[in-house]
């Protein structure tokens, strides 16, 4: 191939085809986000935003935020690497950060294990001091907890703090007329991979060769599981530059793929120069026969972060930064919805 594109030239699977979906594979997004609003419903009023919990602490907001590396755990279990499932769990909680306009602080991370391994817990460690340091923040503690009747083999977590002034965070609603700029991802990142793994263990086993040529901005990967294992990309290095040209909103694009954007407001968001997407979304959809409509409902499609803001200040943001100007903002009398690469989600 000769480059990341996933898109089918026929469209996607037909009907009769028996491609995978991620309620298929174990997650039903519609069913999580029923359950977390009746968490939430229950909690009360938590003072939470769109990307992290804001607590007005006087002159500025104390904000938390927190997430884990999920079933990524699983891949990394079968190579006996866990050297790069602390990056995940950074980034996927500084992310979250920057999206609401929050500079991330600090970090505890709590590892749950059916039993103590001196080697993989040092590996995890390496991971978390990787992307703290990628991310300027401080590892202030965690937690190590034995549960072999309630975990099988270990699952990571964390909790980030931030603090930004009162006039520091995003309006979090994009305006009619903006332009969205948006910024590549490094690959699958920490969500979907439920799916994807389910698709990529088809016909495969996690070390077996990694069966596509990768293009010239992608890593040569050895192996099916070092290509699901890519670390996720950290984006704290673009809030200082979105503050500084005015961004009106933005979206960590994670799990719920493409439909993340819309959390940036109610309007029609057009993406006529999405990146391309990376070779694995390729692999995952030929080996699961994903259709593109599911592909770009769980995964980043090779755009992990977007914001909004006037088109002069968006084209500056882009030549200033690794980004690049992929749509606009339309008003739109309907339900707000994301059109990308033929398909309106």
């Amino acid at each position: 191939m000769t480059n990341g594109s996933t898109l089918r030239t026929d469209g996607g699977a037909d009907e009769d085809d028996e491609g995978l979906t991620y309620a298929d594979s174990g997650v039903d997004i519609e069913a999580s986000e029923a359950a977390t609003a009746a968490l939430v419903a229950a909690a009360g009023d938590t003072g939470a935003g769109d990307y992290a919990g804001l607590l007005d602490i006087g002159d500025r907001y104390l904000a938390l935020a927190t997430d884990g590396v999920g079933t990524k755990l699983l891949v990394a279990e079968a190579l006996g690497d866990y050297s790069t499932v602390g990056i995940d769990c950074i980034a996927m909680n500084v992310n979250d950060m920057v999206a609401a306009g929050v500079r991330p602080v600090a970090f505890v991370d709590y590892l749950a294990v059916d039993e103590p391994n001196e080697t993989f817990s040092a590996q995890v460690g390496e991971g978390l001091s990787a992307g703290a340091e990628e991310a300027d923040i401080a590892l202030v503690g965690g937690e190590t907890a034995v549960m072999p009747e309630v975990v099988k083999g270990l699952d990571l977590a964390g909790t980030c703090a931030g603090l930004a002034a009162k006039d520091a965070l995003f309006d979090g609603e994009a305006q009619p007329g903006d332009a969205i700029v948006g910024f590549r991802s490094s690959g699958i990142h920490s969500n979907g991979l439920t799916l994807a793994r389910t698709a990529a263990t088809r016909r495969h086993e996690y070390t077996d060769p990694y069966p596509l040529e990768t293009p010239d901005d992608e890593p040569d990967y050895e192996s099916v599981g070092e290509a699901l294992l890519e670390p996720t990309r950290i984006y704290t290095h673009l809030l200082d530059p979105m503050r500084d040209h005015g961004v009106h909103a933005a979206a960590h694009v994670t799990g719920g793929g493409w439909t993340n954007v819309t959390r940036m407001g109610e309007y029609h968001y057009v993406v006529d120069d999405p990146f391309d997407a990376h070779s694995v979304f390729t692999f995952v959809q030929e080996e699961g026969d994903v259709s593109d409509e599911e592909m770009h409902r769980t995964f980043n499609m090779g755009t992990g972060f977007v914001c909004t803001l006037p088109p002069e200040a968006a084209a500056e943001l882009a030549a200033e930064t690794d980004g690049r100007v992929i749509g606009r903002v339309e008003t739109d009398d309907g339900e707000s919805c994301v059109s990308v690469r033929g398909l309106t989600l």
